[in-house]
């Protein structure tokens, strides 16, 4: 795996929280950028889906994202809080990861089943 999870917890029914770090050696790194790496936003987007699948213990996709704002540069072997929460039903996430005192990336994100999205998918002409 491209980075660690340190640690996942749910405090509150509608609470995801969980403590990675990612790892200096990711492929993400490799060419992005040479002599100053950076973690793109599409890997700290997969993180948090990633980290509510786990807890949701389901398979699950990105279907959309609302809002998205990245504040700051993820650098290899930084240990960064993931926090999310449902908003209706669990399809749409809040979520905020962060870095000490520092925000990272926010924003909502729809999720949906594999298998539903697999199904979806083989029903479209």
């Amino acid at each position: 795996m491209w980075y660690s999870l340190l640690d996942l917890e749910m405090p509150a029914p509608n609470d995801i929280r969980a403590r990675v770090i990612v790892n200096g050696d990711s492929p993400w790194f490799s060419g992005h950028f040479p002599d100053r790496p950076i973690l793109p936003g599409i890997a700290q987007l997969k993180m948090v889906a990633d980290v509510i699948a786990l807890a949701r213990q389901e398979r699950l996709w990105i279907k959309r994202l609302h809002r998205v704002k990245f504040k700051r540069i993820v650098r290899p072997g930084e240990r960064l809080d993931i926090h999310a929460a449902p908003m209706n039903a669990g399809a749409l996430y809040s979520f905020r990861i962060t870095h000490g005192p520092e925000d990272v990336c926010s924003g909502t994100m729809s999720l949906e089943n594999q298998q539903d999205a697999e199904t979806t998918h083989d029903q479209r002409p």
